[in-house]
């Protein structure tokens, strides 16, 4: 799994450092406007695939440089456009990758630097133009066919033309509503917090403790512990609302009262400003919660769950007079969304462990025991979950897989669109490949300028 995220970072960024130390002896193998494509750039991506595959077929480097002239004339077009992507934005992440892929190494930096052959600080200055490059190719990408959809009659004119022998099998799937609730914490752990807190802020403001060193020590943020607690460039709406409206406030240098959040408390500093971002850090700290606390709650979500099965509550108003509002399936009425598809139906394979052997046994409609579960940021929270609906494995049909038809039928649309919108500007824009790609089937619609060898 790690080495499977590792390459998935070095391709999503075009140059990984593990690829980078074999040599290329470089040149320009196409021009896009006033983009250009490097042979080094067309390599490294083939060995991030080779490393995944043990057989590639003949014609990868082809799709790989038609990928990535795609990409270039996205860019070209955005510039011309005057779309942008901020510093901001592409801190932001920046930090998430490196992150996740830290968290998969045990948060162990050492191992992430000996991976990668540098600091996290040069990692990240290696990778920001190609994922800003990156950014705003999808920003384009998006901007062209955000209007693109289809009536009813185009996705049953779409699933006609599917031969019978080539429907799609679909698993069994289910749809699962969660109530999350988070245990409260009780008012000696909060002060407890606050008088840490004080204390770290007395060491800074009247001992002259640098703030990055306490950070490095005292902070449960763990992610920006590491750099001092240095949070990054961000705009307007990062920061949840208490954070934001404190760190806004500020004039550079200075340090904060104690903050309130929904993670804790917090000491912010803030480094910079440009205009409407801001460079800050942070010192959070996590009140304890006790063996009472879990009692308490527990307790709590056992009332809850009897609500429930008297039929005294609907389960999309618990979720909204209970649930924790943080999570993504609170705005959906508790019904959560599979993240690989972007809708609400699930195979198992989809689901984490703990749902999917809580809901094994269940009838639809039936609601669990509560449960614990920990989140990425190591925080416990209390899980109840009822299985709204299961299918039974079959062959795909317009009345029960409307929904994947249609996004099917979108994603067909889309590509069509692409191809004309790329046909039409290549007609507008300067083109030229190296002759040695000029038998490649796929760059055919590129090949106005190439010169066969």
């Amino acid at each position: 799994m790690l080495n499977k995220l590792v390459l998935s970072f070095a391709v999503t960024f075009v140059a990984s450092m593990g690829f980078a130390q074999k040599e290329v002896i470089d040149k320009v193998i196409a021009h896009v406007g006033g983009e250009i494509v490097l042979l080094s750039e067309l390599e490294e991506q083939y060995a991030a695939l080779s490393e995944k595959n043990a057989k590639l077929p003949p014609n990868t480097r082809c799709l790989i440089l038609d990928n990535m002239l795609t990409a270039k004339l996205l860019i070209n077009q955005a510039r011309l456009d005057s779309i942008k992507v901020t510093e901001a934005e592409v801190e932001d992440q920046l930090n998430a990758r490196i992150d996740q892929i830290l968290e998969y190494m045990g948060g162990d930096i050492s191992q992430f630097e000996d991976y990668y052959g540098q600091t996290i600080s040069e990692v990240k200055a290696s990778f920001r133009e190609d994922l800003s490059n990156q950014l705003l190719s999808e920003r384009m990408s998006k901007q062209v066919m955000e209007n693109i959809s289809v009536t009813p009659s185009e996705v049953k004119a779409f699933f006609k033309r599917i031969p019978l022998d080539s429907l799609p099998y679909f698993n069994s799937e289910v749809e699962v509503g969660e109530l999350v609730y988070k245990p409260q914490i009780n008012e000696e752990e909060r002060q407890k917090a606050i008088n840490k807190l004080e204390n770290i802020r007395k060491q800074i403001v009247d001992g002259g403790q640098d703030f990055a060193e306490l950070a490095k020590t005292y902070s449960d943020d763990f992610a920006s512990a590491r750099i001092g607690g240095d949070l990054g460039w961000t705009k307007r709406g990062k920061f949840v609302p208490e954070f934001e409206a404190a760190a806004y406030n500020l004039d550079e240098g200075e340090i904060s009262g104690i903050v309130e959040s929904p993670f804790g408390f917090h000491l912010i500093q803030l480094i910079s400003r440009r205009g409407n971002t801001i460079n800050t850090r942070h010192i959070l700290v996590k009140p304890e919660i006790t063996d009472a606390d879990m009692d308490m709650a527990k307790a709590k979500m056992d009332s809850i769950r009897l609500l429930l099965l008297s039929d005294s509550m609907t389960f999309a108003t618990a979720v909204k007079k209970f649930g924790l509002d943080e999570v993504q399936s609170f705005n959906n009425s508790g019904k959560m969304i599979n993240p690989h598809t972007g809708n609400t139906f699930f195979e198992i394979a989809d689901l984490e462990p703990d749902i999917f052997f809580t809901i094994d046994t269940m009838e639809v409609g039936g609601y669990s025991n509560p449960f614990t579960f920990t989140d990425q940021r190591g925080e416990t929270f209390f899980r109840l979950v009822q299985l709204q609906s299961r299918s039974e494995p079959h062959i795909a049909s317009l009345k029960t897989d409307y929904s994947k038809i249609q996004t099917a039928a979108i994603e067909e649309k889309k590509s069509s669109y692409l191809t004309n919108w790329i046909s039409q500007k290549v007609d507008a824009t300067y083109v030229k490949i190296d002759p040695w790609y000029a038998d490649c089937p796929i760059l055919a619609k590129w090949q106005k300028d190439v010169e066969k060898p």
